[in-house]
């Protein structure tokens, strides 16, 4: 078989939802639906944090750059998928597809480590209670979110460049429904066991330390919850918490099992479930939980919407 290096290669063919026939309108309508409510849901909950003083807070300050980021997460891959579910030409540049890729596992691990940093905000306001305004100042929380972003964008850097030096053959067609590391290790025409092991070590340093550190942080949390004498007491403080780590769990569940792995793939059909889960379901589900779970973010949002209603109202005397 003729061999192609990259610089031959000009484009791949993203596959996306193969066989889904008579039912792709209504997957391109429900894909539209959820890609505009988290770009709504999550910008309005980032401006409502920003211009509701009442929410200038460690937490919000964080959820507020939570929401930021997956409005930028989502933007790297569901535009696409919808243009290839309409388009009879699911082609990407080769360009293009390791710039989604880099941008993709930028923010997901920037993501893994805004998740850390939110739960050691939330040890700090539990199990340190006294010290907690000393700590968090808000100079450490933009640091934090800064130093978030700065290591997640410098993780992929060495698995995009070892994959643009790979040779590719003449097939080019992505089994996925975006551009990642495990399918385009599959179109290679060389051994790509080097590669599969830094994604692995790569992968598993930003994961596995992440949420271990999380799940320390909240079992913690729940040590400190359960020496709370009153039931009142008790939910009030497991009530901050929950949404976080509802987040956590549905995120790094599915992060874990996709890249934590010694194989380019299980299953094309459960590397695409996953997908959907990891890329379109948590950043979808993001707004929900925070928003229903926590009403001193869903009172802001009332203040915020019918603020300047209330300003052109005339006063009554």
């Amino acid at each position: 078989m003729e061999q192609h290096n990259h610089s031959g290669l000009n484009e791949f063919v993203l596959l996306g939802f193969p066989n889904v026939g008579p039912v792709r309108g209504w997957l391109f309508v429900l894909l539209l639906l959820a890609y505009l409510f988290t770009i709504c849901g999550n910008a309005l909950i980032f401006l409502v944090i920003r211009l509701d003083r009442a929410l200038h807070k460690p937490m919000y300050h964080f959820v507020s750059v939570l929401s930021f980021l997956e409005l930028w997460y989502t933007a790297t891959t569901i535009p696409k998928m919808l243009a290839n579910l309409l388009s009879e030409k699911k082609t990407i540049s080769f360009a293009g597809c390791l710039l989604q890729t880099y941008f993709f596992h930028s923010l997901g691990a920037s993501e893994c480590y805004l998740l850390t940093a939110m739960a050691y905000d939330r040890y700090l306001a539990i199990c340190r209670p006294l010290h907690y305004p000393a700590i968090m100042t808000t100079a450490l929380c933009a640091k934090m979110a800064a130093g978030c972003w700065t290591c997640g964008f410098l993780c992929p850097i060495s698995e995009v460049i070892l994959v643009s030096q790979l040779p590719f053959c003449n097939y080019n067609e992505i089994q996925h429904i975006f551009c990642d590391f495990p399918p385009l290790l599959s179109l290679a025409c060389k051994d790509t066991s080097t590669n599969v092991l830094v994604d692995f070590a790569v992968n598993a340093f930003i994961i596995l330390i992440t949420f271990l550190f999380i799940m320390v942080s909240y079992g913690r949390i729940i040590g400190a919850v359960l020496k709370i004498k009153t039931a009142a007491g008790r939910r009030k403080a497991f009530s901050t918490c929950a949404s976080h780590l509802i987040v956590v769990l549905i995120f790094f569940g599915s992060i874990i099992f996709m890249y934590v792995r010694l194989r380019k793939s299980y299953s094309l059909t459960l590397d695409r479930t996953l997908a959907v889960v990891y890329s379109v379901l948590t950043p979808l589900a993001n707004p929900i939980i925070y928003s229903l779970r926590n009403k001193e973010l869903i009172k802001a949002i009332k203040r915020t919407i019918f603020r300047k209603e209330g300003k052109a109202s005339p006063t009554q005397h």
